[in-house]
């Protein structure tokens, strides 16, 4: 069986880039995650203490991402190494991180990263 939880394109304001203005003005960011975990306890149940809690979720994307770094690699990392700490039944981690409006002389809606992560100490 493959269950999944899932956050699609959480908006968020932080300050990440290459440049230092970037840093400083911040810029809107779309965080989308997408976590394999057994959820056959939790169907059953019906208790949130049996999956992943989205909001604590969210929380812990919030304060990774309130952590300024110049490269989306580093806060995608990041976030992907506490999904894998703060909750351990996860058994992979798909992320997008995107920049809404990159300032990067092209008009595109966003520019970012994509991991697809196994977390081993699960199998």
């Amino acid at each position: 069986m493959n269950t999944y939880i899932y956050i699609n394109d959480l908006r968020i304001r932080a300050h990440h880039g290459v440049l230092p203005q970037e840093r400083q003005v911040g810029a809107d960011f779309l965080i989308t995650l997408r976590i394999k975990c057994d959820m056959s306890r939790s169907m059953l149940s019906d208790h949130v203490v049996d999956t992943i809690n989205y909001a604590a979720l969210c929380q812990l994307v919030r304060r990774e991402m309130a952590v300024s770094s110049r490269l989306l690699e580093h806060v995608a990392g990041r976030i992907a190494r506490a999904v894998f700490h703060e909750f351990p039944q996860t058994e992979a981690l798909d992320l997008w991180l995107t920049k809404v409006n990159p300032p990067m002389g092209a008009d595109c809606s966003g520019a970012g990263v994509e991991l697809h992560l196994i977390n081993d100490k699960t199998n």
